[in-house]
């Protein structure tokens, strides 16, 4: 083959790489119920509210009662990247008495709906199902004493929290649990991944330490209400 076409083969295969999905971002418009695992993502309520949920004057931080992790989400994923927005037919509907009955470990209406909107429509599970796994593995996780009701700002490393978690719940292991932070290095999540048959299970490649949270030292706000 002469150099020409060798040049041509090259420039070919290039550009079909870059028009190949990238395999850890998200994909809309996956199949419902083809997934890898879940992800359990509980986020650490002080932190959103110190953020964007006074702004919003959100219940869960209006100080009426002292909320600390409350559950984000349970989130699809593949081995690398995730579904998202998911076609299953009709317009997702959330029944108001399912929305409902979450709100004591999800304390907003529009993030139920949001969830089963972005993430359970993936699931392949009714909202109905959807909710009662969300609650059954967000009760298999006991959250560590120390993270019930801190009343003051605490500076912790992602390590702490981690082992703090691990011996608390002896079912989990290093590779199953990562810790997420954000802006002004405040915790934003600790992320535990479970089977679609509720075991935990090590995580994929979505949760990898390195991606999720760099830093030595993160801030906990404390937690608001009486």
């Amino acid at each position: 083959m002469s150099s020409q076409p060798r040049r041509l083969c090259a420039l070919f295969a290039f550009c079909a790489l870059l028009l190949t999905p990238c395999a850890g971002v998200l994909q809309a418009g996956g199949k419902p119920g083809k997934f890898a695992y879940y992800v359990l993502a509980l986020s650490w309520s002080p932190t959103y509210c110190e953020s964007e949920g006074r702004g919003r004057k959100d219940a869960q931080c209006s100080g009426a009662r002292p909320y600390a992790f409350v559950l984000h989400g349970l989130w699809p994923q593949y081995a690398k990247g995730w579904p998202e927005n998911c076609d299953i037919g009709k317009k997702p509907w959330v029944p108001r008495e399912v929305i409902d009955s979450m709100l004591d470990i999800m304390p907003a209406r529009r993030l139920v709906i949001h969830e089963y909107n972005k993430h359970g429509t993936c699931s392949g599970l009714s909202p109905r199902d959807y909710f009662a796994l969300s609650r059954a593995l967000f009760e298999q996780v006991r959250v560590p004493a120390r993270y019930l009701d801190p009343r003051k700002f605490a500076t912790v490393t992602p390590g702490q929290i981690e082992s703090d978690f691990l011996s608390t719940n002896p079912a989990l292991s290093p590779e199953m649990i990562s810790i997420s932070c954000g802006a002004r290095r405040r915790l934003r999540e600790v992320r535990i991944c479970f089977s679609t048959g509720r075991k935990p299970i090590p995580c994929g490649d979505n949760e990898d330490q390195s991606k999720l949270c760099r830093l030595d030292k993160i801030v906990m706000p404390p937690v608001r209400g009486e």
